[in-house]
């Protein structure tokens, strides 16, 4: 058996996901938001051997009413994840393609036909991150007053994941016979209809795709919440999470992995990989230097309207220099939030230390340091089971990527935590997962 290996994936956004790295000086602000700086994240990733490339998105403006954060903040525009993977796979040749798709907004036969094609176009290489999509601004550009509640929302996205993947199964693989001879292009026997019903969906199917290359393309869970645990442990290859504290990673990782076996999973066929912030230096010293240089471009006011939008409350009349209100100790709903109050708590941070510190990494763990000291934290939390790997958050790109392929990944790879060529063709083979057989009879 190969020995465990960190598995390891980027954020691909053109400028970065620093909340002010779009102003660092190697930022090219001419083309951050053009195809071209998307190639070049996605192709450093694979010769770099990543095993995935991660767009994130909301099918809303971000910060719409935080007047400074919309103003100064690049996270609020988002291409749409399945268009631009689709034009970066044939530009690449291994890694894998994750695209975000809300369940709240979308209809299944939708998703299962767009991932089966990205499928299909990048050789078994696609996988759909799920999410449930939390804020009203989006419910609102769906005819929606606010947004649907949490609990029927992950009841939604539960059975929405099952119709998808039985429309995945709508063919046999050897369905689409083509014979010249025959005249016969298609078996009709080997065509199934899912006939789903229930009080949310009816969808009759079949698909008009055939089987992807990967029998299901890979899906990913981003969530923390009780419901998305239960969401992860029975569905997801991937599980993406944010935590700022090994300990509660561990509780998490073993949490999950728990629920998987009365699903008849195995716990080692699903990965849980954490947010990432890496601010990396050649040494100590100057990753350091690096961080405050980051830091100072960040204003106060950004990292309290930050903030305000985790808690969904205004913050603006609060005391920076005092500790974090009490009021936001007492919402336990809100998971990434709870992540920030509880950190803040443990290290006795002050309300604008808080603001500053968490605005630069939105709440996922940050490591700043040379590749080497970099390479010892990330071993440590994989090898002490906290995390399985993680999703790289380029302070600014492509520099950022450029930084880690040179100084940290080498290490990683000298050590045996890291592959230093991909394993297989598809993103399944590279994730160590095998081909699923069909579930739709």
């Amino acid at each position: 058996m190969s020995p465990r290996q960190l598995k390891l994936g980027v954020i691909l956004k053109g400028t970065g996901s620093h909340i002010a790295g779009w102003r660092h000086p190697s930022v090219s602000l001419d083309k951050a938001t053009r195809f071209s700086q998307y190639v070049e994240i996605a192709q450093l990733a694979e010769q770099g051997k990543l095993d995935f490339i991660f767009v994130a998105d909301s099918p809303s403006v971000s910060y719409q009413f935080q007047p400074v954060m919309l103003a100064r903040v690049p996270q609020i525009y988002h291409i749409e994840p399945v268009t631009l993977l689709s034009a970066l796979a044939p530009l690449t040749r291994h890694v894998g393609l994750v695209g975000t798709i809300t369940t709240t907004f979308s209809e299944p036969y939708n998703v299962a036909r767009m991932f089966a094609s990205l499928d299909h176009i990048s050789d078994g290489r696609a996988c759909w991150n799920v999410v449930t999509t939390t804020n009203d601004q989006a419910a609102a550009n769906f005819g929606l007053a606010e947004q649907i509640p949490k609990r029927e929302r992950y009841a939604r996205a539960s059975e929405f994941v099952d119709i998808v993947r039985g429309l995945w199964d709508s063919w046999d693989d050897d369905a689409f016979i083509m014979n010249r001879d025959s005249g016969i292009y298609a078996d009709p026997q080997k065509m199934h209809f899912l006939n789903y019903k229930s009080e949310r969906f009816a969808v009759r199917g079949p698909l008009n795709v055939p089987r992807p290359p990967q029998g299901h393309p890979v899906v990913c869970v981003a969530a923390d919440s009780e419901d998305g645990r239960e969401l992860a442990a029975r569905t997801a290859d991937i599980l993406f999470n944010a935590q700022l504290d090994a300990d509660s990673a561990r509780a998490l990782h073993q949490d999950v992995k728990r629920r998987m076996p009365k699903y008849g999973r195995d716990p080692d066929d699903l990965s849980i990989v954490l947010g990432l912030t890496l601010v990396i230096g050649r040494t100590d010293e100057e990753a350091r230097e690096k961080y405050a240089f980051l830091e100072s471009l960040i204003d106060v006011e950004i990292g309290m309207q930050y903030l305000s939008y985790l808690a969904l409350t205004d913050l603006s009349g609060c005391p920076l220099d005092e500790p974090l209100p009490a009021f936001l100790k007492q919402d336990r709903s809100r998971s990434r939030l709870n992540i920030v109050v509880d950190a803040a708590e443990r290290e006795g941070l002050t309300l604008r230390q808080t603001a500053l510190r968490y605005a630069d990494s939105f709440g996922h763990l940050a490591m700043t340091g040379s590749g080497t000291s970099i390479a010892d934290r990330m071993q440590h939390w994989f090898e002490t089971g906290a995390a399985d790997g993680f999703v790289l958050r380029l302070p600014y790109a492509p520099q950022g990527l450029q930084d880690f392929n040179e100084l940290v990944l080498p290490e990683l790879q000298r050590r045996g935590l890291f592959r230093t060529e991909y394993a297989g063709h598809t993103f399944r083979d590279n994730l160590g997962l095998a081909r699923p057989s069909r579930i739709l009879k």
